[in-house]
C-alpha cells in the first residue's frame, strides 16, 4: 500500500503544502507505505500533542518555530534544523510554545 498526496518528482515548497490553524494543529500526510510515513503538521502557539507510545520509532524534524517533547519523562527543545528520535515503546509528547512547523517520519519495523 503506498498513499501519497504530492505528485512525483516536483519540488515543491513546505510552507505551501499546509495551511496553520488558528489556535489549533494542521496536519498532512505527505507519503504512506507499509514503511512508514511522513506527514507535515503546523501547530499554533500552545498547541500540542498529549503522551502517546508508538510501536516504532518516529523522527521529527523541526521546520519553523520551537517544540517542547517529553520522551520518557525527559525534556528535549527542538529548533530549526533539528531532528529528534523518539524510540518505539517510550511514552512521548509535544508542546509548541509558539507557532511551528515539523516534519514527522514514523519508521516501522521489518
Amino acid at each position: 500500500m503506498t498513499t501519497s498526496t504530492i505528485p512525483e518528482a516536483t519540488a515543491l515548497s513546505l510552507d505551501a503544502l499546509i495551511t496553520p490553524t488558528a489556535h489549533g494543529i494542521a496536519s498532512r500526510i505527505l507519503s504512506k507505505t507499509g514503511g512508514g510515513s511522513l506527514t507535515l503538521f503546523a501547530f499554533d502557539a500552545g498547541q500540542g500533542l498529549a503522551e502517546h507510545t508508538a510501536p516504532f520509532d518516529a523522527i521529527v524534524m523541526v521546520l519553523s518555530g520551537r517544540l517542547v517533547l517529553t520522551i520518557g519523562g525527559l525534556e528535549v527543545v527542538a529548533t530549526p534544523a533539528t531532528v529528534v528520535r523518539m524510540p518505539a515503546g517510550i511514552p512521548h509528547a509535544l508542546e509548541a510554545p509558539e507557532p511551528s512547523r515539523m516534519l514527522l517520519n514514523m519508521l516501522k519495523a521489518s
